[in-house]
């Protein structure tokens, strides 16, 4: 029974209950989101962890007025089942259902969007220098993972918050190691005194009776070193020479150690953090005992702990990627293959476990990760840089300027391509291929199946000069054969007629071109000739033959798994732009707005990209001619 959460509608419920019952309320909180997860799979491991956190959090500051601002969101599910959300979120990620992560239009107690790490120290400095220009009086704390903490934008937010002496209380949430508890009195007993209101009332007195000069600063040297070395050791300077007051670390997961030191906290100005130590996947034995496979386990037996697996003949698409990288580099020793901190999810680990010294995992350092790459090519290395699609945004820059510029063949196999599921707008790589498409000196490809990409990596190795991308969504592939299927390299550029017919050329790219092929198939009677498809294979450079011969046809429709705009639509429509002559050009793709979540199925079929719209398509193409 969830006696107390079914009484928790908000938090002003919440801040209703005594202290003594939030034990009990952080543990059925627990029960209800493993048992929603086991059914409806998301991320698990991390928001077990936070679960005393985010009540905390909502017990003791005045939301949805004040704000809380999460970095990522996967341990935000907490908060959403305690601020009105707890029905919905047995539609979490689905179609129609609530976000997997925090989402501003979704409730007043989202006061800021994320699905992507590093945000939060940034955007919350935003929230709390509005607070002070507008006297509102909102408080305004971050909440960051000690993984996200690897990403620039985290410390550029740091350095920024500490030199601008805002009102903000960052979060550390560290799941990544346990409490020294040989130092836990001294500790605890020091951590009172820091954070009670009469130590910092005395402080601040002293501190002002001082005034301005060389014995003031020289004092506050010695206080915040004899601090640091007492309490909290080398990270604590770290935080404190940036202009932070540091607090911790503490047990993040003792609910009344948390409320206590967070009422403290309120009643000091300025930027402070507060580094906790919290365990991922608490509460959930399974999840305590395999925490990255819990970090986003798909369906699970609620009881046992076992995991539902699907069983498929058919291969992922990180499967064939990891392969054949490891294919690759026990042919060519300049071989190396990097990642921000997405090695398993990218199938990098068997390549990391065969070729330990060429393998680079940065951390969540997408812009790093694309310069080291430049870096490691201009030294003549030949460096196959796996980055999510969506994740690549954040290294555009880096990208073009250090790779691009320069004709350094990086590989940059650009995972997660197109629409990509429960996880929606925020991870959906639908913007790479358009995005790309503009920066000169590039080769842009993307493999309709496993064997193409094989293919299209063994063509990478070969490739001189520039960066060469190779796009590829997530998940199980076509069922094509491409294990000891011998992988000849593919020519630059060019594409490969799939289908003959008359009248309508399809243009497709990626594995959604597949579908065109069936659908275009349908149409092939004894009466009727169905329309002719291509596989154009790359979006930089086109296959102007390929277009030449679609030029003989009355109406071009191209086909592909992302956004329109600047896409291959964008590319052929260029191409015809200037010439009288041209066929009639139509598009099929994502449409000019942001594809919430569902399935990647239903969200293709939105999009009109499954074999069934595409059909329906044709025939209104060819009946119109």
């Amino acid at each position: 029974m969830l006696k107390l959460l079914e009484s928790i509608d908000s938090p002003e419920d919440l801040r209703k209950l005594p202290k003594k019952k939030l034990p009990q309320l952080c543990a059925e909180v627990r029960e209800y989101m493993v048992q929603c997860c086991a059914e409806n799979p998301g991320h698990l491991g991390s928001s077990l962890g936070a679960v005393e956190l985010i009540t905390a959090l909502h017990y003791v500051y005045n939301t949805p007025k004040d704000k809380l601002i999460f970095d990522v969101g996967h341990q935000a599910y907490a908060h959403k089942i305690l601020t009105g959300r707890r029905e919905a979120f047995k539609q979490n990620r689905k179609r129609d259902g609530i976000s997997g992560f925090p989402k501003m239009s979704e409730s007043p107690y989202d006061a800021f969007g994320a699905g992507h790490s590093s945000t939060s120290i940034s955007a919350a400095l935003g929230f709390a220098e509005a607070a002070r220009i507008m006297s509102t009086g909102e408080r305004v704390v971050a909440v960051i993972g000690d993984g996200a903490l690897t990403g620039g934008l985290a410390w550029e937010g740091l350095n920024n918050a500490g030199n601008s002496k805002a009102d903000v209380l960052v979060i550390l949430n560290d799941n990544n190691i346990s409490i020294d508890e040989a130092r836990g009195g001294l500790h605890n007993y020091l951590l009172k005194v820091t954070t009670s209101s009469f130590y910092n009332r005395l402080k601040g007195k002293i501190w002002h009776s001082l005034g301005e000069g060389k014995f003031r600063n020289w004092l506050q040297r010695f206080v915040i070193n004899s601090k640091s070395s007492l309490v909290r050791g080398s990270g604590g300077a770290l935080f404190e020479s940036m202009g932070f007051r540091y607090f911790g670390p503490i047990d993040g997961n003792d609910i009344d150690l948390l409320t206590a030191v967070l009422k403290r906290l309120k009643g000091i100005k300025g930027p402070r953090i507060l580094h906790i130590i919290t365990k991922k996947g608490k509460g959930y034995a399974p999840a305590e005992a395999d925490p990255v496979t819990w970090h986003a386990p798909g369906r699970f037996n609620p009881v046992t702990g076992e995991r539902i697996k699907t069983v498929s003949a058919v291969s992922k698409y990180q499967d064939v990627f990891g392969d054949t990288l490891v294919e690759l580099a026990g042919k060519d020793n300049r071989v190396v293959g990097i990642t921000p901190a997405m090695a398993s999810g990218c199938g990098m680990t068997g390549f990391q476990n065969a070729f330990p010294e060429r393998f680079f995992d940065v951390g969540i350092e997408e812009g790093h990760a694309a310069t080291f790459s430049a870096g490691l090519a201009a030294a003549g290395m030949r460096p196959f840089c796996n980055i999510y699609s969506s994740f690549s945004q954040r290294a555009y820059d880096n990208i073009i300027h250090d790779a691009a510029l320069q004709e350094l063949p990086v590989v940059f196999c650009l995972d997660r391509g197109g629409l990509v599921g429960e996880d929606g707008a925020t991870h959906a790589g639908t913007f790479d291929m358009q995005a790309y498409r503009a920066v000169p000196g590039v080769t842009i490809s993307a493999p309709r199946n496993e064997l193409e990409l094989r293919r299209l990596m063994h063509t990478a190795l070969g490739h001189k000069s520039g960066p060469f991308f190779i796009r590829y969504p997530r998940g199980y592939g076509e069922g094509v054969q491409w294990k000891d299927v011998p992988a000849d390299t593919l020519p630059e550029g060019k594409g490969e007629k799939l289908l003959d017919g008359k009248t309508v050329a399809v243009l497709g790219i990626g594995p959604v071109v597949n579908r065109a092929v069936e659908a275009a198939k349908r149409h092939k009677t004894d009466y009727w000739t169905g329309p002719a498809v291509w596989d154009m294979r790359y979006i930089k450079p086109l296959d102007k033959d390929i277009l030449e011969e679609a030029a003989k046809y009355k109406v071009i429709i191209t086909v592909e798994d992302g956004s329109m705009a600047g896409g291959l639509f964008g590319a052929v429509s260029e191409y015809f732009a200037a010439r009288p002559d041209a066929p009639a050009i139509k598009g099929v793709g994502v449409p000019d707005r942001f594809i919430k979540q569902a399935s990647r199925s239903e969200q293709l079929e939105d999009c009109g990209l499954d074999a069934e719209s595409l059909f329906d398509l044709f025939i209104s193409a060819m009946k119109n001619i």
